[in-house]
């Protein structure tokens, strides 16, 4: 069950919001190989004085992301999620690309938990709520 963080100094409308979770999630998995029905996604909206990154101009918004996923997942794999959730984060919500920071933290399957069950490490096109 990934769970993706993303953290920004902006007031966001909720229009923009819903269309941002489908984004990533639908990239998810497509980019990840694994079905959709596990990933949760925490969108924190703070102040804009919250979050400070090294290269953002004062008074510029950023975005920092963490992304817990299970293990397996390969480099390639990582940098192509990278740059499509650095994308979104522009398109959806104005924040330019070099004020974005993403890092990645990785889990056996084990470390995520649903109310039915624990998840099973990766294995590519899993989908681990609608097992056949």
């Amino acid at each position: 069950m990934p769970h993706l963080q993303f953290d920004i100094n902006k007031k966001l409308n909720s229009k923009d919001k819903n269309k941002f979770c489908k984004y990533i999630r639908n990239n998810f998995g497509k980019i990840m190989k694994t079905g959709t029905d596990h990933v949760a996604i925490s969108l924190r909206e703070l102040g804009k004085d919250s979050l400070s990154l090294g290269r953002a101009k004062d008074n510029e918004y950023v975005c920092f992301m963490n992304l817990d996923v299970r293990v397996g997942r390969s480099v390639k794999q990582k940098r192509e999620l990278v740059k499509s959730y650095i994308k979104g984060v522009n398109q959806f919500f104005g924040i330019k690309k070099e004020n974005q920071y993403i890092t990645f933290t990785l889990h056996n399957g084990r470390d995520f938990n649903l109310y039915e069950k624990s998840l099973e490490n990766w294995l590519k096109g899993d989908d681990p709520l609608n097992k056949k």
